[in-house]
C-alpha cells in the first residue's frame, strides 16, 4: 500500500488540505490541484488513483472522468468521485468512475474505498 500515488482534484481547499494530510500520514504519495483543468496533464504521472470532485469551478468532473476513461493511456487509473450532490452514485457510474463517496465523507470510508481500488 505504501508509496502509492494519489492525485486529488477538488476546489474546496479545506477538504483537500485535510485529505492530503490524512493520506500522507497513511503513507501515500499525494499530489493535488484546486483546478480541474490541470487534471488531464497530471495524469501523465500515472497516479495509482484519482480522487475527483464532480463540481469544480468551470469544470465538470464527470467530463474529466469520461475523457480519462476513453483514453487508452489513462483508462486503467481508478477514479473515485466525490460530491455533495445527492445523485452522485448514478452520475459517477455513468461517467465511468470506479467508485464514489458523498460529501461530507468519513475518512475511514475514504481509506476503505481507496484500499479496495488500488490494493
Amino acid at each position: 500500500m505504501f508509496n502509492k500515488k494519489i492525485f486529488i482534484a477538488d476546489d474546496d481547499e479545506a477538504i483537500v488540505d485535510a485529505t492530503v494530510m490524512m493520506l500522507e500520514v497513511m503513507g501515500y504519495d499525494v499530489q493535488h490541484t484546486l483546478d480541474g483543468n490541470a487534471v488531464p496533464d497530471a495524469m501523465a504521472n500515472k497516479p495509482d488513483l484519482l480522487l475527483l470532485d464532480i463540481w469544480m469551478s468551470g469544470v465538470d468532473g464527470r467530463d474529466i472522468c469520461r475523457q480519462l476513461k476513453s483514453n487508452p493511456e489513462t483508462r486503467s487509473i481508478p477514479v473515485l468521485m466525490v460530491s455533495a450532490s445527492r445523485d452522485i452514485a448514478q452520475s459517477a457510474l455513468d461517467a465511468g468512475a470506479d467508485g464514489f463517496l458523498e460529501k461530507p465523507f468519513d475518512m475511514n470510508n475514504l481509506l476503505d474505498k481507496i484500499d479496495s481500488l488500488i490494493n
